[in-house]
């Protein structure tokens, strides 16, 4: 359900998956006026077909903002998954390069980037909302989501899961894991769990399927870059043969839920909320 409407003017950084998607309907149901900052070669160009938009090279900051005030926009909200640029796609104009300069070394990893994006943002006078503030009950709940619920193998295989996403917190690396009886049979790297997902299909052993596993990092910025479930990642688990998905509660995004866990359930597939990991358990 959406949240409590506003007639804000607001821009949509778009990147890529269903996030977007779901806030344009919810924006023009809400009769909101909306802007897209569209990336080239991370946003879907069939996502700002007849809609407000502006294409942008990473590093293009004073282009940004000036689209922005020439549309009122104050407000500003991150949803989809951006892969971390190369040097050759960062193209800044003036403002950009005074940024990159700001930013230097402290940008090292996706979070920090994040958090100073955000910060100049709010410098510049704009609020950054995250899109639970726009979507309503869109995070995941804990315990059980489905009929089907995880074994004593399944649990272990989601402890371990944990375990390895709290190692790899500290160093800035992926949201997600599989794990089928024990055994790492994928993380998720800068190339997001879809990818992932296609990538341990074919490492699939007998037995009970394997796991994914989805926690926010630890020192994730809750309004950008949660982690997100919906019915994409459901068809593509079921592809990797997999017998579950566990994900944090109250720190993951699930589009859809109604749809979603319906085609879980359907496919023998169980979907459960954990309590957020303890790391320093781990560590």
């Amino acid at each position: 359900m959406p949240a409590v409407p506003s007639h804000r003017p607001i821009a949509l950084f778009a990147g890529r998956g269903d996030l977007p998607h779901t806030l344009i309907q919810i924006f023009q149901k809400q009769k909101r006026p909306f802007v897209i900052l569209a990336f080239r070669g991370q946003t879907e160009k069939a996502l700002v077909n007849h809609l407000p938009h502006l294409w942008l090279s990473f590093g293009e900051a004073g282009k940004a903002l000036r689209y922005m005030e020439e549309n009122h926009v104050k407000e500003i909200v991150m949803a989809g998954a951006v892969s971390r640029p190369t040097l050759s796609e960062i193209r800044p104009d003036w403002e950009g390069v005074k940024w990159l300069a700001k930013i230097g070394s402290k940008a090292l990893g996706d979070d920090n980037l994040l958090k100073l994006i955000i910060e100049m943002m709010e410098k510049k006078g704009y609020a950054v909302v995250g899109p639970d503030d726009i979507l309503e009950d869109i995070l995941a709940p804990l315990g059980p989501l489905t009929a089907l619920q995880p074994d004593d193998q399944a649990w272990r295989d989601i402890a371990r899961g944990l375990e390895v996403l709290c190692a790899l917190s500290p160093v800035d690396v992926g949201q997600a894991v599989v794990i089928q009886e024990g055994l790492v049979l994928g993380i998720e790297a800068i190339e997001g769990t879809d990818a992932l997902l296609e990538r341990v299909g074919p490492l699939h052993r007998p037995g009970p399927g394997g796991i994914l596993i989805k926690t926010a990092k630890h020192q994730q910025e809750q309004r950008v870059d949660l982690p997100t479930i919906g019915q994409t990642t459901i068809h593509k688990a079921l592809q990797a043969g997999l017998q579950g998905i566990a994900v944090e509660a109250g720190r993951t995004l699930f589009l859809n839920r109604e749809e979603t866990l319906k085609l879980a359930q359907e496919n023998g597939l169980f979907i459960v909320g954990l309590d957020s990991p303890q790391c320093h358990t781990f560590l």
